[in-house]
């Protein structure tokens, strides 16, 4: 399986000098804030403007739920993204495939500020819609897992889960950018201009985020452990082969680790977002505000994770924060049925504990794998989690709360807080 023939570019790279650390951190960091930022427009258009225009002709459940089913398609994508990059990550280095994921979010983000509406084109609108969707996720399935490579395989000896955190801080970054600029529309536009054109202008502004973010990426060099991996002749040919030969254990655990962290996600963000405007019937902007605050919240707690996790160690911090976040889940129905404070607590307690799972787990992800096949396994662990813990998860909270009740949502998370928890405590010390 070990690659014999190392080529003269991965050769040279293992001779330039290293990343400065504040390089690194930036290149890491702004990958993914352009990348998340990508996602959480699409998330936040799928509750205020795609149901009115891409599915029209439903009722206005109907249309939530139809638009929720094309977010959660991103997330059936990644891993064929993870499979993709991953091989060329792995085969030929995390810059170049850093910067050929980086693309493929933003053309396809782009694309989807293009489209025409089914008022145009009726139900192929819908479906150009699904496959620009898709094309997001495929680029963010291979953007992830190299961003959180370039950082903790540039990190000094006992500084992973502090260098880790920092590509995971482009999510609260995104998020806060993303519903920043929808609040902003909000207030500067009318509802008729907004679904006219204005939603439009999210999407098309990733063209001047992708270009800061290929400049950034371009400047930095490869990271050194893959250096000394080709210097080594350590690749192998087919990395996602060996992946299911010889790290099936790592590949199951790492899916349900990360398990409780996408669900408590979703249900504190896109979920959020579409219960307080469509039940709770708050202003979208008020809406907002909220996500932009817990958006702060989830950005503090993340280097906090970071320098708490070096310290006590990743396994048994996300033991303890897993245990919190099950807790947190029986508080759900209360906090969320109340007034306007018990919201704000409600987002105030979850997204500080997502900042506290999701700063640490990018670093967990890829500790179990070996260089030659860690770029592949780590991503594919990472959008494994997507699919069974995101992308339904709007979908099935929106179903669970309308059928039986805030109650049950709560159940959802608390479900999911379990599994996670059974499958840390199943890893070694060296899997998490």
């Amino acid at each position: 399986m070990t690659d014999q023939t190392i080529s003269a570019p991965a050769t040279a790279r293992a001779d330039v000098p290293a990343n400065s650390p504040a390089r690194v951190l930036l290149a890491s960091l702004i990958g993914t804030t352009i990348e998340f930022f990508d996602f959480y427009v699409y998330a936040t258009a799928a509750v205020l403007v795609f149901p009115t225009l891409f599915f029209p002709a439903s009722d206005a459940t109907t249309a939530l739920l139809a638009s929720f089913a094309t977010f959660s398609i991103a997330f059936f994508a990644r891993p064929f993204g993870a499979v993709v990059f991953g091989h060329f990550g792995d085969r030929i280095g995390r810059k170049a495939t850093l910067v050929a994921a980086l693309l493929t979010m933003g053309i396809s983000t782009v694309a989807i500020g293009l489209l025409p509406t089914y008022a145009r084109i009726g139900v192929a609108a819908p479906t150009l819609l699904a496959l620009c969707r898709f094309g997001q996720g495929f680029g963010l399935g291979g953007e992830w897992g190299g961003a959180v490579l370039l950082a903790t395989e540039n990190a000094p000896e006992g500084k992973r889960s502090w260098y880790g955190m920092f590509p995971q801080l482009g999510a609260p970054v995104g998020l806060f950018l993303s519903s920043g600029f929808f609040w902003v529309l909000l207030h500067f536009m009318s509802q008729d201009d907004l679904l006219a054109w204005g939603w439009r202008l999210p999407f098309l502004a990733s063209i001047v985020l992708i270009v800061m973010g290929l400049w950034v990426r371009l400047s930095i060099t490869e990271t050194p452990e893959f250096a000394e991996a080709v210097k080594k002749e350590e690749r192998v040919s087919v990395p996602v082969v060996e992946l299911f030969r010889n790290h099936k254990r790592s590949l199951f655990l790492g899916t349900f680790v990360a398990l409780v962290t996408f669900v408590l996600f979703y249900i504190c963000s896109a979920w959020l977002l579409s219960f307080n405007v469509k039940v709770r019937q708050i202003a979208f902007t008020d809406a907002l505000l909220m996500q932009i605050y817990g958006s702060v919240v989830f950005g503090v707690a993340i280097p906090l994770a970071g320098k708490v996790a070096d310290a006590v160690g990743r396994r048994p911090f996300l033991i303890v924060v897993t245990v919190l976040i099950g807790g947190f889940s029986f508080a759900l129905a209360p906090l969320m049925g109340g007034g306007q404070g018990g919201l704000y607590l409600f987002v105030t307690v979850g997204m500080f504990l997502m900042g506290l799972t999701y700063g640490v787990i990018g670093a967990a992800l890829a500790a179990p794998f070996p260089t030659r096949v860690r770029y592949t396994g780590s991503s594919i662990t990472f959008n494994f989690a997507g699919i069974f813990g995101a992308s339904l998860a709007p979908y099935a909270a929106t179903w669970l709360q309308q059928t039986y009740g805030l109650t049950h949502v709560g159940y959802y998370m608390g479900a999911a807080a379990v599994i996670t928890l059974l499958c840390i405590l199943a890893s070694g010390r060296d899997e998490v």
